[in-house]
Parts: structure tokens; C-alpha cells; sequence
């Protein structure tokens, strides 16, 4: 099988084994679990478990629901501290790591930066130079305090708001893949997340290769079919980025929804990023901070992280970059050497993956 998971339709079912497929709009997309018949005796009761379980969690987490967990650490945590779901807690905590570990390029402490620029509510443009001042000032997880006795969040300044839209599908989708295993003793199973966000339980039947998946070629005229190549994914997490839809002109170039918190600025130079990882809110998370670094950058978090993987689709020609924070390690280069042509007008490099888990557009089939 493989599974059109960038922007994908319904991926088409294999002809060696067939699979229970069910799916639910969930987090703005559609999450579908797959199991194959004859693996588990129940596994439509097992999927929609596992799907209920995911509107539990974006019932907790979303930022558009005054009674959600996240909104009302937002309303709150400026002022004291707000105790949290142990899990969420473990969440952040792990957030926390992350963006320290890619120098601010994934960073869940943006909600202010997502309200100046409009992609909140999905009216974007350029905020006012004082509007992005202000948006900064309450931007970055240096400011969240976590007391982790407690399992409880503090804010250092007013206005700061968590955004878990980068992160989230993943982290409900490794909850979902964790219920299956422990609860309904599930040992093959696809999860996807709109097709962004991917966990694989195991390989697929008689395949120890792992679960085929097709990446998607993110510039919109590209030629129906084309691809970026494919990965095989076994008991891991895959995550890509991209602002392929959620994006605005402005003085003839274009700017998507995935913000470089250290700028404030949309990230530039990058058309798509994929990560592979052990869970699927870690390969999210890694996905985004390679998309906002670029390949170069990308580079450097999986020598840094043997247990990634990443496939960067850079952009040919690159707009102007915004002025940028000094002090990071980690680098935007959206030009590395010895490219690979991956058409439409990108630059393709992979990092970390051996060809066994990664085929190129040129040997995907």
C-alpha cells in the first residue's frame, strides 16, 4: 500500500491484504486508524476507541474552545500557577526540550504571533510594526514555567498564549497508537493525521520493511502523481511541513502560516520538510523546526539526533529573509550543497535515512 499522506485523498488499499479502514473529522482534518482484516477480531470497535480518544484530546488541547485545558492555562497563567492532566504536562515538558534543542525554530509558546499575523482566524496579513513588537515580547518558551511536583504552568509575562497546532495531531495520534497496542493488543495498524501527521504500530503483514508511504510534492502545480519519494515507516512517527494552502501575497512574494518564533517572521526557503522519528509528536515538532531552519539546519538536528530522519524540499529561489535574532547554532541555509533536483522548482536532500526507509522520486517505485 502506499499512502498519499502530504495532502492526500484516500490512499488505495493493497492487494496482498485488506484493511479495516475508519476515519473522523478531528483537529480541522480527518484522522483515519487502519488495521488489516484478520489482525485483531474487533478492529472497528478498536479504531473507533481510538478515534474517541482523539476527541477527548482535541476537546483538551485546542485553542478554539474557551472550556478547553490549553484556553484556560492562557486565561490564566499569567497570573499563577494553572495544574494541568499529568500528560499534558509531560507534553510540554517535552516541548520545552524540543525547542531548546533547536534553538527556538519549534517553539508551542507563539499563540501571540499567530493572532498578529492573522492565521488565528485565518484573515492574514502583515501586523503593524508595533503589533509585531508586542507579539514578540509575549512570544518563547523561555517565558513558561513548568513545576513539574505540581504539574502546573506559569506564564513570565502577560499575553503569552501556547499554540499546540504544531505538535497536537502528533501527540494524539502516539496517545491513539498506545491505546491499540495496551487495550485492544493491536500489532499493525496505520494512523494518519489529515496526512501531515503519520504513526505506523508495527509493518504491515508479511512485510518487515514497514508501512510504504508516498510524500506528496507540496508545490500546488506540480504534475498529478508526482512525488518526493517514500518512506517506509516501522513502529515510528513521520511528520511534514509545509504551507502549501495557508499562505498570503504580499509585494509579490508569498507568506505561510509556519512562523520562525525567533524572527516573528514567516519561515522562507523551504517548500516542504518530513521527519521521521520514534513518536509522531516528536517527528511534528522536528518537522516544523526543520522546515523553519532549512536543510542545513536540518542537517544539524539529526547529527545531533541519530533517531531522526528528514527529507527538506527547498524552494529554487528564495525570498528576501526578514532580519533574524542572533545567538542560534542552528542555522536557515535554504541552498545547501549537493542537491538533488526534486522538480516543480525545489532542491530535495535527505539526512539520516538509509535506503531502505527512504527511496527517492527517482526510485520510489
Amino acid at each position: 500500500m502506499l499512502l498519499d499522506y502530504l495532502f492526500a485523498d484516500e490512499p488505495e488499499a493493497p492487494g496482498e491484504f485488506s484493511l479495516v479502514r475508519v476515519s473522523r473529522r478531528a483537529m480541522a482534518t480527518t484522522f483515519e486508524v487502519a488495521i488489516p482484516v484478520g489482525s485483531h477480531t474487533d478492529p472497528v470497535a478498536a479504531a473507533e476507541d481510538a478515534l474517541d480518544l482523539i476527541d477527548e484530546l482535541e476537546d483538551q488541547m485546542t485553542v478554539y474552545r474557551d472550556h478547553s485545558e490549553v484556553s484556560r492555562v492562557n486565561a490564566s497563567a499569567s497570573k499563577e500557577f494553572v495544574e494541568i492532566e499529568p500528560q499534558l504536562f509531560d507534553l510540554l515538558a517535552r516541548c520545552a526540550v524540543w525547542t531548546k534543542e533547536t534553538g527556538g525554530a519549534f517553539d508551542i509558546a507563539t499563540g501571540a504571533l499567530t493572532k498578529a499575523w492573522g492565521f488565528f482566524r485565518r484573515e492574514p496579513g502583515v501586523p503593524a510594526p508595533r503589533e509585531l513588537v508586542d507579539a514578540m515580547r509575549a512570544t518563547g518558551a523561555r517565558h513558561v514555567l513548568l513545576d513539574a511536583e505540581q504539574h502546573a504552568v506559569k506564564f513570565r509575562v502577560a499575553g503569552l498564549e501556547l499554540n499546540l497546532g504544531a505538535v497536537g495531531k502528533g501527540y494524539a495520534l502516539d496517545r491513539a497508537a498506545d491505546l491499540l497496542r495496551t487495550k485492544w493488543g493491536v500489532r499493525s495498524a496505520l494512523l494518519h493525521g489529515g496526512g501531515s501527521s503519520v504513526y505506523a504500530i508495527g509493518g504491515p503483514p508479511g512485510d518487515s520493511r514497514g508501512w510504504p508511504i508516498r510524500l506528496k510534492n507540496p508545490k500546488p502545480d506540480s504534475e498529478d502523481g508526482e512525488s518526493l519519494g517514500m518512506v517506509r515507516l516501522f513502529s515510528a512517527g513521520l511528520g511534514t511541513s509545509a504551507a502549501t494552502f495557508q499562505f498570503f501575497e504580499y509585494n509579490g512574494q508569498k507568506l505561510g502560516h509556519l512562523l520562525d518564533p525567533r524572527t516573528g517572521w514567516p519561515a522562507f526557503g523551504t517548500a516542504s520538510a518530513s521527519v521521521v522519528a520514534p513518536t509522531a509528536a516528536e517527528a511534528d515538532a522536528m518537522s516544523t523546526a526543520a522546515f523553519v531552519l532549512g536543510a542545513s539546519g536540518a542537517e544539524t538536528l539529526t547529527r545531533l539526533r541519530p533517531a531522526l530522519g528528514a527529507i527538506v524540499a527547498s524552494e529554487d529561489s528564495s525570498p528576501t529573509p526578514p532580519p533574524s535574532r542572533e545567538g542560534s547554532s542552528l542555522v536557515n541555509d535554504s541552498a545547501p550543497p549537493s542537491p538533488t533536483k526534486g522538480g516543480g522548482g525545489i532542491t530535495l536532500r535527505s539526512f539520516n535515512l538509509a535506503p531502505d526507509v527512504y527511496s527517492p522520486p527517482d526510485h520510489a517505485d
